[in-house]
Parts: C-alpha cells; structure tokens; sequence
C-alpha cells in the first residue's frame, strides 16, 4: 500500500500531464491544478512539500459510492460540488484513482466554452 499513497507523487505527475493543465499555489499551502482557469484536482502539502490529501471533482452519482470508502471524505469547502478528499492509506487501487483523476479534469474541461478546450486541446 505504500507505493500507492507515497505521498501521492504519481497522483500529482498525472494531473500535471493532463492537456492544457497548470498549477500553482493557493491558501498558502495547497498545489491546485486548473484547467482552463477551473480546479480540477488539489494537493495540501506539509512543510517539505509532501501531499497530504488529494482533493478532485468526481460525477455527481459517484459522490456517495466514494466517500462511502475507508481513507475518503467530501472534500472541505468543495464537498457540495461533489468533490472528495484522500487521505494515504485511502481505498482505492491506483489504477482507479488515476482514472478519478482524469475523469475530474474531462469534468471540469466539459464546463469551459467550445473556443477555450479547442485552444487548450482538451475539446471532446
């Protein structure tokens, strides 16, 4: 399990490697990534730079299932637009959890105008 939720390292690659994604800092301690100006995933990092939680959108008749899992919450501040927060030591296989990942950012992108995912190559 340790592989999986080392500080969520390969969680954070991924979203960087998305289409048309960026990243920055935000409320002091928390690594977003945005797409198109929207968040679609959020890492709170410690005092060296390590993740803590992971913090993503998923579709609305998901939200229930997920949270439902050890290590998982609604995510603070985020959880009435269906977000979910990881802890380490979470339930999810990190095949799935890269695919939750992915499925945030189509989410979030499906909501900026048809000029800007053309633009960001992110369009459906």
């Amino acid at each position: 399990m340790a592989a999986r939720t080392a500080h969520f390292d390969a969680q954070r690659a991924l979203a960087a490697s998305l289409p048309g994604a960026t990243e920055d800092i935000k409320w002091g301690a928390d690594l977003v990534f945005s797409v198109g100006g929207k968040m679609f995933c959020i890492f709170l990092l410690d005092e060296q730079g390590h993740a803590r939680t992971c913090s993503f959108k998923v579709d609305d008749d998901r939200f229930l299932e997920i949270t439902g899992l050890p290590g998982i919450e609604p995510a603070p501040y985020l959880a009435r637009a269906k977000w979910v927060q990881l802890r380490p030591g979470h339930a999810l296989p990190g095949a799935e959890l890269g695919a939750l990942i992915h499925r945030s950012h189509a989410l979030v992108a499906a909501r900026l105008t048809k000029k800007l995912q053309r633009e960001l190559g992110v369009a459906p």
